[in-house]
């Protein structure tokens, strides 16, 4: 770890190698978003060779998208049992073996099992953990970490896209497809560096009765996430689901799903629009690429601004603050036909975009805390893949019967602006209503992050530092109440508390 490494008994190192997991996290999220959509260079020559339609040959990133979003809690479950490290390696292994097998598809059934669904498998088990693991190494620096992880989508997107079209020109897409699976073998070695953030040695410990003694190793290798009850017997959740009674996770929940539904549609039909408004077709293709680049600068400026001082405990506003400045652009554009318009919107935009973007996982990590966040996430992605083979298809329904994008804008603001209203409104009565009671110390997340820790019993730092796994250190049980003094004279040798 170096000079830069974090000191044993203190929290999250906010550095050293969380820089490294950071690198890490960008290249597993500019895979998980940019991927899905590069493919769709393909499409063109797969029509040819297959003799299908448009409709047909983009199932294979819409099943790829599916899997990413809805294998959500699978990941979850997985992460729980196994740790995050073993979960992101098979799943490098996964998306590569799929788009190798891929490249040999006879038929479009195929592609859709290949590239679709075990690519897409392979993602969702990438993605997921690594931002779990971003959680546990960052806290003070949590919200400029979210946002450049979250950079890495735009980045990989305007990288692949030109990257697949040169592949294809040159091997063809069985070729490009085969090289683009040694490509994805990228995030083996990303899941690789996602070892366990160091933290307090373990003190001596007194086994409770039915614990095996791997399982304590194992916990303390951060293999598997825990919880430990007063009680102190040692008590797995695979998937912890109450994790939907807390009123902050639901207020997040409703708002992604409103948000899924109208987000993605003017990204998706803005090519097509601003060719209907009789713009060059090289023109309107541009106009994607505004809106990336100037998602790439507003990812990291808005987790930088998210991570002030002032600004950190109001990041739920900030976020649903985005959320209008996202709907209200797209009401505002809807009737935009010229050139310079569209640039504007795109510019707008992206801006709003690149806000979202960089908060949403900021703002779930805050409601819900570390130790439930694996959980929470996975449940939420669930909800968001229900909302995104809702929305966009939809969308696509009302053009091809109406012949009117206009109202596709206003819908899909609407619908945004809506989401940010909600979260907005029911943040503000979560936090009036948690005021009651005092917040536990560290805690951002209101009501859910005091109720937690009252409810387990443990100290409020723990979850934030490493994997439930490595905070599962039993609490002795009241039969063990003679070996306290023992437990006691083990960390009084090291003074961590004054050397940090």
């Amino acid at each position: 770890m170096g000079a830069g490494g974090p000191r044993r008994g203190a929290g999250p190192p906010d550095g050293g190698w969380g820089w490294v997991v950071l690198g890490a996290c960008f290249v597993v999220t500019g895979f998980a978003y940019g991927f899905p959509k590069a493919v769709s260079v393909f499409f063109r020559a797969l029509m040819h060779d297959f003799g299908a339609g448009y409709s047909d040959t983009a199932w294979v990133s819409s099943i790829m998208l599916a899997m990413l979003y809805g294998t959500g809690p699978v990941s979850s479950i997985l992460v729980t049992r196994f740790g995050c490290r073993p979960v992101m390696l098979l799943g490098g292994l996964l998306a590569s073996a799929g788009m190798v097998l891929a490249s040999f598809a006879t038929r479009l059934l195929e592609l859709y099992l290949t590239a679709g669904a075990l690519t897409g498998l392979g993602l969702a088990l990438n993605f997921q953990p690594s931002l779990i693991m971003l959680g546990l190494y960052f806290d003070q620096r949590r919200p400029l970490a979210n946002g450049l992880a979250a950079a890495g989508s735009p980045v990989f997107l305007s990288a692949l896209s030109p990257l697949g079209q040169q592949l294809l020109e040159r091997f063809g897409w069985r070729g490009g497809f085969l090289l683009l699976g040694g490509l994805l073998l990228h995030c083996c070695a990303c899941g690789a560096v996602m070892r366990p953030p160091p933290g307090p040695g373990p003190p001596p410990r007194t086994r409770s009765a039915g614990e095996a003694p791997e399982e304590a190793d194992a916990d303390r290798k951060g293999l598997r996430l825990s919880e430990t009850p007063p009680g102190g017997k040692t008590r797995r959740r695979l998937l912890d689901v109450t994790v939907c009674a807390d009123r902050a996770f639901a207020v997040y929940a409703v708002t992604k799903f409103l948000m899924a539904l109208g987000l993605f549609v003017p990204a998706i039909l803005l090519v097509n629009y601003a060719k209907d408004a009789g713009v060059p077709d090289a023109d309107a293709a541009f106009l994607l690429s505004i809106v990336g680049f100037v998602d790439i600068v507003a990812r990291p400026a808005c987790g930088a601004l998210a991570g002030l001082a002032r600004l950190r405990p109001h990041v739920a506003y900030l976020f649903s603050l985005a959320l209008l400045a996202n709907g209200i652009t797209d009401l505002s554009s809807a009737r935009a036909r010229s050139y310079g318009a569209l640039v504007a919107f795109c510019v707008a935009f992206g801006l709003s975009y690149g806000m979202v973007g960089a908060l949403q996982f900021e703002v779930l990590m805050a409601a819900v805390g570390a130790h439930r966040f694996p959980s929470a996430l996975g449940l939420v992605l669930l909800i968001e893949a229900v909302a995104v083979l809702i929305g966009p298809p939809s969308a696509g329904r009302l053009v091809d019967m109406l012949k009117n994008y206009e109202i596709i804008f206003y819908l899909a603001g609407s619908e945004v602006v809506l989401a940010g209203v909600f979260m907005a409104v029911a943040t503000n009565c979560c936090l009036h209503r948690s005021r009651d009671s005092p917040p536990g110390p560290g805690s951002e997340g209101g009501a859910s992050d005091s109720e937690d820790a009252e409810d387990e019993g443990d100290s409020e730092a723990l979850p934030a530092q490493e994997p439930g796994g490595l905070q599962a250190l039993e609490v002795l049980s009241p039969a063990a109440e003679p070996a306290e003094p023992e437990v006691e004279e083990g960390p009084e040798p090291g003074p961590a508390p004054t050397s940090a």
